[in-house]
């Protein structure tokens, strides 16, 4: 009988919840994936919780169930499609629905919050569900982000003079020579995203071709690079706490000026390789490639304008055997792989927790 993991994705761009069924006997080895679209008002759902609200308690509630019930959905779904047998799968990593990340609180408490109920997961597969993988490493001090290095580090240690870079809602960097080092750099997908959706009808930038066919609006670009984020050192991690549409508008009235919908669209994503190439900057690191998976990998323009900005060869991870697309699912088969064998899932250097820890919590499928 086979040993699979399977990892559960969803991040803040709030497109899909990606599942992936993976072999880890020997490597990393992707048995099957499969992505399922957020229903729109799932998503507007999810929106309206990342930002303080009236009544939130019984708005997270049954998100958190219904999550709980798509992403068990999902995993069902996968393993028809592909004719793997539940009792080939030894357990679930949900990495959950992000909704609130305050690692630097105003107030003397940190905390972060991921939804979508591990036990319904777990009730309705009858699989052990590994979840919660970010408080461990908040309770000790870290900012319980970014977690994937660790995994970059396991999967491409042969490559240590790489960034890996994942663009996803947000984006993050990993830096592989010792000691270890990631953080994360700001805005990735997930403005583009919004406007593409506001004002595209479109779901995101496809290639890159919006921000391809329109012009950089310098004096709103200087502005989006006075946010405290990008000149604050790491340890670091951000959330729609810090960029999100408001922010936006915000800029665009400090400025009392008026920004086409395309030129928008090329000024955010300009922000984006920017703050990107700043981050690997601040970091002073030798760097030779940047080997990028997430969605952002797919954004042809954005990659472009990178290896523009930074000097340095810009990769899909599509070249190292692993899809862009599925990488941090893959991650999070591995955490709940390593939860179940009491390793630890963090790295103090990443996040600045006290100590390696053990992540997640287990909910009994079985």
């Amino acid at each position: 009988m086979a040993n699979y993991y399977v990892g559960l994705m969803s991040g803040t761009s709030l497109d899909a919840i990606d599942c992936a069924v993976v072999d880890f006997s020997n490597g990393a080895r992707l048995v099957a994936a499969e992505s399922y679209p957020i229903a729109p008002e799932t998503r507007q759902r999810i929106l309206e919780l990342c930002q303080p609200s009236d009544n939130e308690i019984d708005k997270l509630g049954p998100l958190d169930r219904q999550l709980g019930i798509d992403f068990a959905n999902a995993v069902t779904a996968t393993l028809n499609r592909h004719n793997i047998a539940h009792e080939n799968i030894v357990a679930i990593g949900s990495h959950g629905q992000t909704v609130r990340h305050r690692p630097n609180a105003d107030t003397s408490i940190s905390f972060t919050l991921q939804i979508g109920d591990p036990n319904t997961i777990a009730f309705l597969t009858g699989i052990d569900t590994v979840a919660d993988f970010r408080r461990k490493d908040i309770a000790a001090g870290g900012q319980g982000a970014p977690l994937v290095p660790a995994f970059h580090q396991a999967m491409f240690n042969h490559k240590k003079d790489c960034a890996l870079l994942n663009i996803g809602g947000m984006a993050n960097v990993s830096l592989l020579n010792a000691p270890l080092l990631g953080f994360d750099t700001g805005p990735g997908n997930a403005l583009i995203d919004h406007f593409c959706r506001e004002y595209f009808s479109a779901d995101y930038d496809a290639g890159g071709r919006i921000a391809a066919s329109g012009k950089i609006h310098l004096d709103l670009l200087e502005q989006f690079k006075k946010h405290p984020f990008f000149l604050a050192p790491a340890p670091k991690s951000c959330g729609r706490e810090n960029f999100n549409s408001a922010w936006v508008a915000e800029s665009m009235d400090a400025l009392g000026t008026k920004v086409s919908p395309t030129d928008l669209i090329a000024t955010l994503t300009e922000l984006t390789a920017w703050s990107i190439h700043q981050g690997l900057l601040n970091s002073q690191r030798s760097i030779s490639e940047i080997v990028v998976c997430g969605g952002g990998a797919f954004n042809d323009h954005l990659c472009q304008r990178l290896g523009t900005l930074s000097g340095i060869k810009v990769v899909s991870s599509n070249i190292y055997g692993i899809a862009p697309q599925w990488m941090e699912a893959i991650a999070f088969a591995w955490f709940a792989m390593r939860t179940l064998n009491r390793l630890h899932g963090n790295c103090p250097s990443v996040t600045g927790a006290s100590k390696e820890l053990v992540l997640g919590a287990i909910y009994c499928g079985k």
